[in-house]
């Protein structure tokens, strides 16, 4: 009669080692799945404040979706998207309208969007990177919808003029700067062509970086009178310096010529 009994307390015993067991090896083949698909999934524009380590912060919580009044952010599924369950945007789709307030950050728990980020102007979501084979602008069309549309227009995206190929009328063109774009992908979703020809991308794919012994003199020249950051009282002229007794006169500067060399009839006078 004894038998009975224990023979049930062994194989309840065996059952829940066997459950454990399952469990365990349940929950590691999630969290390697996880990992692996931190690290292999395709790179997505995240909401503004996004962290470096962000993908290791982010508990997946979704809190940061409802408080974005546009509806720009996603949870990435498992098929599609960057790793499951983080935020994300598609700037073809709904690009981020760049709230000053930035909901999205304030919204969530664990610091992996930065709730401090001071504008909204400083947040880096991606960056944005022309096509000119099919951009209108660089094939002589007239567009600049990209740089109409920019929240930091003239900073993020300016029109600079291009020479065109087969005539001696220059196009005006779309360029980026990477130091003030946002990677917002206003840009993107208002570009007319048929795909997209200005895209969001990681800054980390296209972007290279000068190493630390080049030396660009000519950033470090003070701007010249009437330019943004000049002194508006311009300086008083040096006095020349008298020459010291028993040394010879400075020599008297040569006269200008008659005739610049080089000079064409483009720049001659009127």
């Amino acid at each position: 009669m004894s038998s009975a009994p224990s023979t049930r307390r062994r194989e309840w015993l065996l059952r829940a080692a066997q459950g454990a067991a399952v469990a365990a090896c349940g929950g590691l083949v999630w969290n390697a799945f996880l990992v692996r698909s931190v690290h292999a999934a395709p790179w997505a524009p995240r909401p503004p404040g996004a962290t470096e380590d962000f993908a290791a912060i982010c508990i997946k919580c979704g809190l940061c979706v409802p408080a974005c009044p546009y509806g720009t952010l996603s949870l990435a599924t498992v098929d599609a998207g960057p790793a499951p369950g983080t935020p994300y945007f598609d700037p073809r789709r709904v690009p981020c309208y760049m709230c000053p307030g930035i909901p999205c950050a304030k919204a969530c728990p664990t610091g992996a969007l930065d709730a401090a980020l001071p504008r909204i102007e400083d947040a880096r979501m991606g960056l944005a990177v022309i096509d000119p084979e099919s951009c209108l602008s660089w094939q002589g069309l007239r567009c600049e919808v990209c740089h109409r549309v920019c929240p930091v227009r003239d900073q993020a995206i300016s029109i600079q003029p291009h020479p065109r190929q087969i005539s001696r009328h220059a196009v005006f063109v779309p360029v980026v700067h990477a130091d003030a774009c946002t990677g917002c992908g206003l840009c993107t979703q208002a570009c007319p062509t048929q795909v997209a020809s200005i895209n969001i991308v990681d800054p980390a794919s296209v972007r290279g970086r000068m190493g630390e012994h080049y030396r660009l003199g000519w950033k470090d020249v003070a701007p010249a009178e009437g330019a943004p950051g000049a002194d508006a009282t311009p300086s008083a002229p040096m006095a020349p310096t008298p020459p010291r007794s028993g040394s010879p006169a400075p020599a008297a500067p040569p006269a200008a010529p008659a005739k610049v060399p080089g000079l064409d009839y483009l720049n001659a006078p009127p």
